[in-house]
């Protein structure tokens, strides 16, 4: 586990876009070496599940896109099946039933929706949300509301960057980072 910490913290970098004048310099999370490096994606799947060791979910729930990465690397190891949320859905049809939620404002101070089908968030299943940064937290609370439609129990929120503004929102999520922000703040 320090090895991955330790990797990941190497494989990340803050970047910025040259300011537009008189606004300031804006910064901005760059994790893509993660996804280059295959000692990373052998570790993350396992390293995510265990920061759960004390649940046993039956789903693991992910949003576009980086929750479709990461979530199905937990799902694999954890022998468990996978729930894709989609952003701004477009359903292209009518035949299946699907729960929508709208999510508070993000980091760009945008509504998202959130949706989910319910053939695969099930009643009764035990999910666990996988995702690679918690900021707002607010695409978060909108999947525990789709696990809450779906009559099913929210376990948690597995996350590789735990960034989360609000201490009330990581403690209602039951949000756990393999890494909190503060270690990212000097590289």
């Amino acid at each position: 586990m320090n090895d991955l910490r330790t990797a990941l913290v190497a494989g990340f970098q803050w970047r910025s876009d040259p300011p537009v004048w008189p606004a300031r310099r804006q910064y901005y999370a760059d994790y893509s070496a993660w996804w280059r490096d295959a000692e990373i994606l052998a570790g993350i799947g396992p390293a995510l599940a265990g920061l759960f060791r004390d649940v046993e979910p039956t789903v693991i729930v992910g949003t576009e896109s980086h929750g479709f990465l990461l979530g199905p690397l937990v799902a694999t190891f954890l022998g468990i099946g996978f729930a894709p949320v989609r952003k701004q859905p477009e359903r292209t049809s009518d035949d299946e039933v699907w729960l929508v939620r709208r999510t508070p404002p993000d980091y760009r101070d945008r509504h998202l929706d959130l949706a989910v089908r319910s053939s695969v968030l099930r009643p009764g299943d035990r999910a666990l949300l996988v995702d690679e940064w918690a900021a707002t937290c607010g695409q978060a609370l909108a999947c525990r509301q789709l696990v809450e439609d779906a009559r099913a129990t929210w376990l948690g929120a597995a996350v590789v960057v735990d960034a989360a503004e609000s201490s009330a929102d990581r403690r209602a999520l039951n949000l756990r980072g393999l890494l909190h922000v503060r270690e990212l703040r000097s590289r």
